[in-house]
């Protein structure tokens, strides 16, 4: 067994009874006394409880005693341990004690050095921590890293001059930090990260200081770095990252000449970077990411000559990169990602030996990207960028490389499969959205032989792929949709495969029920191809992991699958613009996790599926252009469809008054507080929903679907009599359509509650009566149809109802 690098062994197995206690490995005695006075159990592999009567505290003169890293689980720091009235040094770190400390620890006056660190369950009493600050007045290190401390930092902790080391790392510690000066001219070590309550500015030291490292990382320190910072003219290692920092950096930076470590990322500094770094050649790690500079890369950035990482991401950097920048010799990582750099990639950048990560993401790259010189790239991430040419020819030298990230540029030209053939350390390729063709051969060998995931979407390839080149044994992601394919469908044989899109090709054939045997399939996306035929029955049994299937715009036939899985963890479900026929299958009532499901444009003959109104997470429902028939009914459900915001019953035979019971039921078109709510997109982080609808007299796809948007379309149909009064209680649409059907009596004064509203079509009804005045306060109304009624009276005037034509009302 290993902690770390050091190996564990049972010291206390080679102690043998009756010889020499003050031989044993782990004992030390004094040499006058013969007593035991130093005991080093440390990595010794024991285990078990410490109880307060244990023998290890019958050694009044040790000074002392090491337990750290042994597996103590269910002991706690006893009483037994504040008998050593001689300790000067206590370490029982990584030990796993639990429960209380006990109080009688703080009466180890003599301590020098205390370190309980990482015993996770471990906690001082109320007050326990400050009378161990009090009592222990010699203390010079003093780690607790990971107890329970819970509590304000004590001012008398400030005072202690003999103060080398201070590890409070992840302790609970609250309230603020204290303001005054700190004069601790001996202290080297002081972390205070992972505290995530403990606020103040940062701490003034004196120029008489010795400080090294000093962590304050994941608390809530805030305000600007003051220019005393300067004074730490010792210090090697500063941690401020993701705390609540601001302002400029001072130009005191400058003076911290032995730095080998800055972390200030994640914070809200801003303004400039400093050109302070002339004299911080050791400077090994500069991190500045997520922050809020601006300006260009200061120039004495090249005088870091043993940097390792620079990380400037997620800024708003801008202009070139420094094209003179020489002796970079051991830089390994650079991430500029996330800024507004210009100009094309400086030649230097291509020629570092040491360089395992490129990270030059969504930025305004320009130019063709250069030949790298060395093969010691792992990482490369150049994408949405501006960059165009073709891909240069070093990258399929890089045998080392294990991610290729070029999506969204101006790249083009023709790739040879049998050119990735070197690359068997590539696991994810992404060379979407750009104009690339491919050509390969149908008896090429595997051309990534350990790729997962491979996106070339967006792209000019054409013709019939080699499907038996890809690894399908490894791959787990495959992306190729908006290409120009053709040819059948190949079947992922790959059990662990759960992406699979082609959709937008030219792809043929039918599926064969082979598909279903990627069991554990997430993501099919076979839309708009050519696909045709009866879809296999066991779609609706593919798996319990399946979340999306998408078969929209092809030319299958027949029934939709009547048989889903129980338990099954289908979210969408898209067979719009086909030709099946058929019901809708009523086992889709146990697909308890659905969003979305949109049969529109089908030939599908039934009736509304009221039942639909159990699924708790329906949000999505798009039933147009079908034969659905009868009247839309009454539901034995008390409140159905709670979660639906999109409705499409557009273009079928319903009929009949429309049951109020189902619009005071839509909780999810009502009282939506936007101001509040984090917009996101119907779908996951590799998947997003798509719909089309009719709003605005104009049919729209939606290549993403708002989670706040909201419509209902019930146009052309045969529904009658009035509108229910209830539907201007939906004060969050954004869509109205109830035209071309037989609705009658007045034009419903609640609907001037419906103040989000953007499209109100009314049109081909026998609606009498005047148009409410109290409409013009639909301040978001861009289209109103209200044409091919018996409507009288004036038309109002103010607001949107100006910039309406005649053809809104006649």
């Amino acid at each position: 067994m290993h902690y770390g690098d050091v190996p564990s062994y049972p010291k206390t197995e080679y102690w043998k009874e009756g010889s020499d206690c003050c031989s044993w490995d782990g004992v030390t005695c004094d040499l006058v006394t013969g007593h035991v006075i130093e005991l080093d159990l440390s990595y010794s592999l024991l285990f078990g409880t410490i109880d307060s009567n244990s023998t290890l505290f019958l050694f009044p003169d040790l000074q002392r005693l090491n337990l750290a890293f042994n597996v103590f689980y269910g002991s706690s720091v006893s009483a037994g341990f504040g008998r050593f009235s001689a300790l000067t040094h206590l370490n029982l770190s990584f030990s796993g004690f639990l429960g209380l400390i006990s109080p009688e620890i703080s009466h180890l006056s003599n301590l020098v050095s205390l370190d309980l660190s990482w015993n996770y369950g471990a906690e001082f009493a109320p007050n326990g921590f400050d009378s161990l600050v009090q009592n222990l007045t010699k203390l010079q290190k003093l780690y607790l890293s990971g107890i329970s401390i819970s509590s304000v930092f004590p001012n008398s902790l400030l005072n202690r001059s003999s103060l080398i080391s201070l590890h409070l790392y992840s302790c609970g510690l609250y309230g603020r930090f204290p303001d005054n000066d700190i004069h601790l001219p001996k202290l080297e070590l002081l972390y205070l990260d992972g505290n995530s309550n403990l606020n103040g500015n940062f701490p003034r030291f004196s120029e008489n200081n010795s400080l090294i490292d000093l962590g304050l990382s994941s608390t809530n320190f805030s305000g600007e770095l003051p220019a005393s910072i300067g004074n730490l003219k010792s210090l090697q290692t500063l941690d401020l990252s993701d705390c609540q920092f601001s302002g400029s950096i001072p130009a005191s930076l400058e003076n911290l000449t032995q730095i080998t470590s800055l972390n200030l990322y994640h914070n809200h500094f801003s303004g400039k970077i400093p050109n302070v770094f002339y004299n911080q050649r050791n400077l090994i790690s500069l991190y500045l990411y997520r922050n809020n500079f601006n300006g260009q890369i200061p120039p004495s950035i090249g005088n870091l000559t043993n940097l390792r990482v620079l990380d400037f991401s997620d800024n708003q950097l801008e202009g070139a990169i420094p094209s003179s920048v020489y002796g970079f010799s051991s830089l390994s990582f650079v991430f500029l990602g996330c800024n507004l750099f210009n100009g094309t990639i400086p030649s230097w950048l291509y020629t570092l030996p040491s360089l395992l990560e490129l990270d030059f993401r969504h930025n305004k790259f320009t130019g063709h990207i250069g030949e790298f010189k060395f093969d010691s790239l792992e990482k490369i991430d150049l994408s949405m960028n501006e960059s165009h040419g073709s891909i240069p020819t070093s990258i399929f030298e890089l045998v080392n490389l294990s991610s290729l990230n070029l999506f969204s540029n101006n790249l083009n030209g023709v790739l040879e499969a049998s050119k990735f053939e070197k690359l068997i350390n590539l696991t994810y390729l992404d060379l979407s959205n750009n104009m690339l063709s491919l050509t390969m051969s149908v008896h090429s060998n595997s051309m990534l032989p350990n790729i997962k995931t491979l996106d070339l979407s967006h792209n000019n390839i054409s013709g019939m792929f080699a499907w038996n080149m890809l690894p399908w044994s490894s791959m787990n992601t495959l992306d190729l949709h908006s290409n120009l394919l053709q040819g059948p469908l190949p079947t992922p044989p790959n059990p662990t495969f759960f992406f699979f899109s082609v959709s937008h090709n030219k792809l043929s054939g039918e599926i064969s029920p082979l598909i279903c045997k990627a069991s554990s399939m997430q993501i099919l996306d076979l839309s708009h191809n050519n696909f045709g035929g009866m879809l296999p029955h066991c779609l609706g049994n593919f798996g319990k992991y399946l979340s999306v299937l998408n078969l929209r715009r092809n030319q299958f036939h027949g029934t939709i699958p009547q048989t889903f899985l129980k338990g099954n963890s289908i979210r969408t479900l898209d067979f719009n613009s086909n030709q099946l026929e058929g019901l809708v299958p009523r086992s889709l009532i146990i697909c308890r996790e659905l969003e979305v499901l949109d049969l529109g444009n089908n030939k599908i003959n039934d009736t509304f599926p009221h039942w639909l109104g159990t699924l708790p997470k329906l949000q999505v429902l798009v039933l147009r252009s079908n034969h659905f028939h009868g009247q839309i009914g009454f539901s034995k459900i008390k409140s159905p469809f709670m979660s639906l915001r999109i409705i499409d019953l557009a273009h079928n035979d319903f009929e009949g008054d429309l049951p109020e019971m189902y619009f005071r039921s839509l909780k999810a078109t009502v009282n939506i507080d936007e101001g509040n709510m984090t917009r996101e997109y119907m779908g996951e982080a590799y998947y997003q929903d798509s719909t089309v609808v009719t709003i605005k007299g104009l049919e729209l796809e939606f290549e993403k679907i708002l989670n706040i948007f909201t419509t209902i379309d019930l146009s052309n149909n045969k529904f009658q009599g009035e509108i229910p009064e209830c539907i201007g209680n939906l004060n969050s649409l954004r869509g109205l359509n109830l035209s071309h059907n037989y609705f009658t009596g007045h034009i419903l004064l609640s609907f001037k509650n419906l103040k989000m509203l953007e499209s109100l079509d009314l049109a081909s009804n026998k609606l009498n009566g005047r148009i409410p005045q109290e409409l013009t306060s639909l301040t978001f109304l861009e289209v109103l149809n209200l044409s091919q009624n018996h409507l009288t009276g004036f038309i109002p005037q103010g607001s949107q109802f100006q910039t309406f034509g005649n053809d809104s009302y006649y």
